[in-house]
């Protein structure tokens, strides 16, 4: 048996219905050439060090010690809670036996809190790093269930599980939100992005329970009003995650949406408003053909006249963009998780010949996903992004799931 083992995952984009996997309706991420990448020294004990590179540099709490067994979480957002999560449910699922301690090197090229993923590229590599050395024999979807766990339920985040699939299976997925969690992939891969990062962090502990909380508010008036009929309450329920949001449509909640305080009234519309884009988007990824009706219903006459002018090469990506730009309009608009910054960004990316710019991750800061011709387009986007204020950015192909690198014969310097 070696004695090292090299992983690398990648960052994951949120490319489409941002804000709807902890409600259980399907998501669309999609993996990123920038990886994280964890070197592993296999040791004769049941310990485990983990030395992160990147948060040094941060001088930030950069390093953690944790045996094999139920882990206690350190407090605040320590980075450390990620790797004892995962160690955690591995024990609890009797794993326990067949896990060996580890000395486990950090660096990554994903920037933390930049909302491209970097904890569940963390805690899916992980799993994978052990999976591969102590021969466990999960899956893909064993390695993103294990993952999200470690974050929702031991580390405490109230995540979905976009991030931990997205990075464990790559490519571009349709992700099914609910029991049993399938995963689709889509064919329509010839896409390229540039990624650009705001500079500002952000924290999804901070934004979800709130907007949660705004859903649960407005489900709870209409549950209680008598003016709603028992035939659309049948496919609501009390807490965000318990409508049968896909059947719902906008126009069955017009005559009630007074019922409901501002907030939660535009929560709830966000979220009817994305599924049915979404919806509309994924035709494309499956290359069904897109009649000039269905386009026109869903992004309007004025620009079904110009996607009708755009080069028969670039109409689905140009109809794409515009879900992106509509979805993006969304979550400012309707959720409150934009910021003048963000918006800036978006429309330099846009005027520099991006077809489509919006939010990846939970918003307030973070990343920026921009749908772009080529890798030169992509560059000039990102330097158009760069001369508004952006800190970094990327141009990226759609990038792999999780792997084994090898070889594996040295740890990171």
């Amino acid at each position: 048996m070696e004695n090292w083992v090299a992983i690398s995952s990648p960052g994951r984009a949120d490319f489409l219905n941002t804000h709807q996997d902890y409600k259980g309706l399907p998501v669309v991420p999609v993996a990123i050439n920038l990886r994280m990448h964890l070197y592993g020294e296999l040791r004769d004990d049941k310990s485990f060090t983990i030395k992160s590179f990147d948060l040094e540099k941060l001088n930030e709490m950069s390093t953690d010690s944790f045996e094999i067994g139920i882990n206690e979480m350190k407090e605040g957002k320590f980075f450390g809670n990620y790797f004892r999560g995962v160690i955690n449910v591995l024990v609890k699922k009797g794993f326990a036996d067949k896990l060996r301690g580890m000395n486990i090197s950090i660096k990554s090229e994903i920037p933390v809190g930049s909302g491209l993923s970097s904890s569940a590229a963390l805690e899916v590599g992980f799993t994978e790093m052990l999976n591969h050395a102590c021969h466990l024999g999960l899956g893909r979807k064993d390695l993103a269930e294990i993952a999200f766990t470690a974050e929702n339920k031991e580390a405490g985040i109230p995540c979905g599980r976009l991030d931990q699939y997205g990075v464990a299976f790559g490519g571009i997925i349709k992700l099914e939100c609910r029991p049993p969690y399938n995963v689709e992939p889509l064919s329509f891969k010839d896409l390229t992005f540039a990624i650009v990062d705001s500079g500002i962090r952000h924290s999804t502990a901070d934004i979800h329970p709130r907007r949660q909380e705004d859903i649960n508010r407005g489900l709870k008036a209409l549950m209680e009003s008598s003016k709603v009929p028992q035939t659309l309450k049948r496919k609501l329920g009390r807490k965000f995650n318990e409508p049968a949001w896909e059947e719902i449509r906008e126009e069955e909640l017009k005559d009630f949406l007074s019922i409901m305080d501002d907030k939660a009234r535009r929560r709830i519309i966000f979220t009817l408003r994305m599924q049915k884009l979404t919806e509309f988007a994924l035709k494309v990824l499956r290359r069904e053909k897109i009649s000039s009706k269905e386009v026109a219903l869903n992004l309007g006459e004025d620009r079904l006249t110009a996607i009708k002018n755009t080069p028969a090469a670039e109409r689905n990506h140009r109809i794409l963009g515009e879900v992106m730009n509509d979805q993006h309009a969304l979550l400012r608009d309707l959720y409150d998780v934009s910021l003048p910054k963000l918006d800036e960004i978006c429309v330099a990316a846009l005027e520099a010949g991006g077809y489509g710019a919006k939010i990846s991750g939970a918003g307030m800061g973070g990343s920026i996903i921009v749908l772009v011709k080529n890798e030169e387009a992509g560059r000039r986007v990102v330097e158009a992004c760069l001369d508004v204020g952006a800190r970094c950015g990327w141009v990226s192909k759609v990038g792999e799931g999780v792997r084994v690198e090898k070889p594996a014969s040295r740890v990171m310097s």
